[in-house]
């Protein structure tokens, strides 16, 4: 939380200097108290009472008036709160590698299962397609709130041979602006979520794919998929190692404003989705809450009052 208006807290500087001044009032009179000399006409004068009543509606009344000057300072607070339109891509990696078993079954089967579960959780408003990449990379659903296509291309993964991870993000930026446009005629927010065991190995650079991301506003989160046992058998039944190489992703997800997470297992994959479902689909807003401190020091200077009545007969 922070304050709008910072300069007018020095009002608070007001409240403390009050505060000093019932507390020498109070000396005072306590002072004077002491000076009576008949304890007897002392009781008939100021009969016993709880010495903590006297401080209390003082004590609220100065409250109240700081929760007021925190009020007239305009304090927010950031929310989250649902994005109203986004488009949201996700990019799966579909290279042989992905036929690995170090994730049981193997990574590909795991990948398909999280798949479905991210795009289920995600807000129906939000645009959603979809991108597969080995040695190239094409667009399997084009970007809608339909969501009716996605579970077969997700259930369809063809397996090739190489990683184009900079392909895979450049086909991802050209759906993001491929996006139906709202009412108001502007293309909504893009985000790009890379799924991947491997670093890329044909097409364009990752760094070239993330200056036109990062140039175009589009963040992209990244996941490493895999462990570094990964082994799969190539087509002369050789055994090749494949293990998950998490480094290029991880740069690729800094230099664009994203997340890089790593995974090796469904349940390390799964809550890798969940947190960026979170960032994708929601957005942060400032909320101005100077009601909750206006309204709080209402309330305690009406409690103030109330009590300064009830127990002397006079408002504080």
């Amino acid at each position: 939380m922070h304050f709008l208006v910072v300069w007018r807290l020095w009002l608070l500087v007001g409240v403390g200097v009050m505060a000093g001044a019932w507390l020498a009032v109070a000396s005072q009179r306590r002072r004077h108290v002491v000076r009576f000399t008949s304890v007897e006409l002392l009781d008939v004068v100021a009969p016993r009472r709880p010495r903590w009543r006297r401080h209390v509606p003082a004590a609220l009344f100065l409250v109240a008036l700081t929760a007021l000057v925190l009020g007239f300072a305009r304090p927010v607070r950031a929310v989250q709160v649902a994005g109203e339109r986004a488009t949201v891509i996700l990019a799966v990696d579909v290279s042989r590698s992905m036929e690995a078993t170090d994730v049981s079954p193997s990574r590909l089967e795991v990948a398909r299962e999280a798949a479905r579960d991210f795009v289920a959780d995600l807000p129906d408003e939000l645009d959603v397609g979809l991108v597969t990449f080995h040695d190239a990379a094409s667009v399997a659903v084009a970007p809608s709130r339909d969501r009716a296509a996605l579970g077969p291309a997700i259930e369809g993964f063809d397996l090739g041979e190489g990683t184009a991870i900079g392909e895979a993000v450049m086909a991802s930026l050209d759906a993001v602006a491929a996006a139906p446009p709202g009412e108001d005629g502007e293309v909504a927010p893009g985000r790009i979520v890379v799924m991947s065991d491997g670093e890329t190995t044909s097409g364009i650079s990752n760094e070239e794919a993330a200056a036109a991301a990062a140039a175009a506003g589009v963040p992209i989160d990244t996941i490493a998929f895999g462990t570094p046992e990964g082994t799969i058998v190539d087509e002369l039944g050789d055994t090749v190692e494949v293990p998950v190489a998490p480094g290029p992703l991880a740069d690729l997800a800094g230099t664009t404003g994203g997340d890089a997470f790593e995974a090796g297992s469904l349940d390390e994959l799964s809550a890798a989705y969940a947190d960026i479902t979170k960032v994708a689909a929601f957005e942060h807003v400032e909320r101005d809450v100077s009601a909750w401190f206006v309204g709080a020091g209402i309330g305690l200077l009406a409690l103030a009052g109330s009590l300064s009545l009830l127990w002397s007969q006079r408002l504080p």
